[in-house]
């Protein structure tokens, strides 16, 4: 299983948990990532596959927590290939074959990622403000909006920093719109979203996706949905006695 065990310790309790499946081990799922990642959208995709092939074996509740790839983003964004090339030194032509990657794992999983349609690199943080409070009403909408988000950067090319599409998509998914208004034009929960991307940080957290289980067991990286299957799997049967 491509798991690691992760220190438990106590992580961002949010309001109301989502409606969790009927029957099953009981799993808490944070899946730490940012809006920009693709390789996040692929992470969830698979990660959602998983939990549909396991069933009712388990029960998961699944909270997002944040990340930043690009903290100190100017808010007019950068052109993609010019911030993957000076990010990671690749050129254009390494630059297509990674994303035409991208996009053929996308689709396997029934993402589409846009052809053309991500040309700039923007500031995140709003949206992780946005999903925070998405949490506060239920993870269920928390993970309705995290969707919207990837869908409108990766499939539409939009901006996730602009605050009329926050607003907008905010209202898609059952939120109030004038009040996630209100909160973009203010710095509600800056704070606590900054101190979660901390607290991941100082725990080891240096790429995304992350995801942990049961804050015990770390899947790093956009894996198939074999092995979050598999580890699912092995996690609900629990720890076998030695000898056994």
């Amino acid at each position: 299983m491509s798991t690691r065990c992760w220190g438990a310790f106590a992580l961002p309790a949010c309001a109301s948990a989502a409606t969790p499946r009927q029957s099953g081990v009981m799993m808490k799922i944070d899946f730490v990532s940012d809006v920009s990642c693709p390789w996040c959208a692929i992470g969830l995709a698979a990660l959602e596959q998983a939990l549909e092939r396991v069933g009712p074996e388990v029960q998961a509740t699944l909270h997002f927590q944040p990340f930043e790839l690009n903290p100190q983003m100017a808010p007019e964004g950068e052109d993609i290939t010019e911030h993957l090339g000076r990010k990671y030194g690749i050129n254009a032509a390494q630059i297509a074959a990674n994303s035409e990657a991208i996009r053929q794992r996308g689709a396997a999983l029934g993402f589409s990622f846009g052809q053309g349609q991500r040309k700039r690199i923007y500031n995140t943080f709003d949206a992780h403000r946005l999903l925070h409070w998405a949490a506060l009403d239920d993870l269920d909408t928390q993970h309705a909006l995290k969707k919207a988000l990837f869908k409108a950067y990766f499939t539409d090319g939009l901006d996730p920093s602009d605050h009329a599409l926050l607003a907008r998509l905010a209202t898609e998914v059952g939120l109030d719109g004038a009040e996630a208004a209100a909160l973009l034009a203010s710095d509600r929960f800056a704070d606590e979203v900054r101190a979660t991307e901390t607290l991941y940080q100082q725990h080891g957290i240096s790429a995304v996706p992350a995801v942990i289980i049961n804050e015990q067991y770390l899947i790093s990286g956009g894996q198939p949905p074999e092995v979050f299957e598999q580890a699912l799997r092995q996690i609900a049967q629990g720890p076998v006695a030695d000898g056994a």
